[in-house]
């Protein structure tokens, strides 16, 4: 079997590559242990002169990096030094401030310190990373699991093999002990014998629902830790009260994010009547000067679609919203020539039961609701089986705080878009998956938390 590397924007193969043998996969989980009893032993200093030397590289090689996301997934180019140059300041985040989340927390009995609580590496951590952000969704979860002291396994998507590799040689080049952070290549139907393997200790997944159920069954049976962040379909909130200026410009820019292709980006836009109007024509006319094509052009807004069946699943959800009785406002096709390419799109009047009601659209494709009341604004965004990100937008304080403590949702931005960080925990509720990434709370996910107390 191989991997193939297609460019998007194209269709045309940039490489094929040999999937791992089952000898070498098995080779290298059994480097992966004896990599972890030494590099959990090394001082956090050192583990975080290796992150800083990956921060130093991933800027330096933005370029370079960048282009290689682009060709294999389609991003603009823009988009993807971005992208590598947020890896950088993730690097650098935990290098500087991973001995401090991992100092053990001192517990005092009656005024005197008896005990305290240690935060120690699990061992080896198996990643099964999606194609979207190729650089980002790894280092969100590799940067704090090497400083803690454990090591990884990345099962990345399979039309992404070129960034895998990548990966796995920016972490070797800064100077990590060649096993601590491994690529597998592999397709997706040989992920459940890794996951089993006894010698892995936990594992992490961001992908489709579907996935995540998948892999957290077989991690349950084998009583592993999972830490899973899957689909969503965010809210974006205007109220009568909001800059609608800023928030139109602000919602547009939230919906093609990655050419659409983001679990967090906005899809839902719940807009209270009195601004419904003047919001819906600002947003549209916004939409409708996207430049759409070529994705290595410093000119271009949207590019292609990651893969043909990801247009063919979102050609296939739009007409089915629209022939139950949803209006296009704008798009609401597929373009024809090469490469994957789907036309901005503003859809209205979504009726319940719909992809675009009831679904994720992952794609350049908003949804527009009105409803009467701010009450009603947070029971639409609520009616949701996701829960990961949402955007609100209300100069006033009093709703501001109203909209951040009810509406359900593992984060909420008010007045700005929902995007991830590292200083912050980062994860969701419902079926957009459980456990964080990021912060500390994301380094605390693969660690012991083990309890020592003095008795005498």
């Amino acid at each position: 079997m191989a991997l193939s590397s297609i460019n998007p924007a194209t269709g045309i193969t940039l490489a094929t590559i040999d999937e791992h043998s089952v000898d070498e996969v098995e080779r290298r989980i059994a480097a992966s242990c004896e990599a972890f009893r030494t590099w959990s032993a090394r001082p956090i200093s050192e583990r975080a002169d290796v992150l800083m030397r990956m921060a130093g590289l991933l800027d330096a090689e933005k370029d370079t990096f960048g282009r290689l996301m682009t060709l294999e997934m389609g991003k603009t180019l823009r988009a993807a030094r971005d992208e590598a140059a947020k890896c950088a300041a993730a690097c650098r985040y935990y290098a500087e401030h991973a001995a401090t989340m991992t100092a053990p927390v001192p517990v005092e009995e009656n005024g005197m310190q008896h005990g305290e609580v240690r935060f120690q590496p699990l061992g080896t951590v198996l990643a099964v990373m999606p194609w979207n952000f190729p650089f980002w969704q790894v280092i969100r979860f590799l940067a704090p699991a090497l400083a803690a002291g454990n090591v990884g396994l990345l099962k990345h998507a399979s039309n992404v093999p070129q960034c895998a590799m990548a990966l796995e040689d920016l972490v070797h080049r800064a100077g990590a002990p060649a096993a601590v952070f491994q690529a597998l290549l592999i397709g997706s139907s040989r992920v459940e014998a890794v996951v089993a393997d006894s010698r892995v200790a936990a594992v992490t997944l961001t992908g489709s629902e579907g996935a995540g159920r998948a892999v957290a069954s077989v991690a349950g049976r084998h009583l592993k830790k999972t830490v899973l962040e899957l689909g969503g379909s965010d809210p974006f909130i205007v109220t009568p009260s909001a800059d609608l200026e800023l928030a139109v410009k602000t919602a547009v820019a939230a919906r093609i994010i990655n050419n659409g292709q983001s679990c967090i980006a906005a899809k839902r836009f719940i807009v209270v009547d009195a601004v419904a109007d003047a919001f819906t024509e600002q947003f549209v006319r916004r939409m409708s000067t996207l430049k759409v094509g070529d994705p290595t052009l410093p000119d271009t807004d949207v590019g292609p679609l990651a893969t043909s069946a990801i247009r063919d699943e979102l050609v296939a959800q739009v007409d089915e919203t629209v022939s139950r009785g949803a209006r296009v406002l704008l798009g609401g096709k597929k373009q024809s020539g090469d490469g994957w390419f789907y036309e901005p799109t503003v859809l209205t009047d979504i009726p319940a039961g719909s992809p675009a009601r009831e679904m994720e659209l992952f794609g350049p494709v908003a949804s527009v609701f009105r409803v009467p009341t701010v009450d009603a604004a947070i029971a639409l965004a609520n009616d949701s089986t996701f829960g990961l990100g949402a955007s609100v937008w209300t100069t006033d304080s009093v709703e501001a705080e109203q909209l951040a403590h009810r509406i359900e949702a593992g984060s909420v931005f008010i007045n700005g878009m929902v995007a991830s960080d590292a200083r912050y925990p980062f994860g969701g509720v419902k079926q957009s998956g459980y456990g964080r990434e990021l912060g500390s709370f994301g380094l605390r996910e693969f660690v012991n938390i083990k309890t020592v107390r003095r008795m005498a």
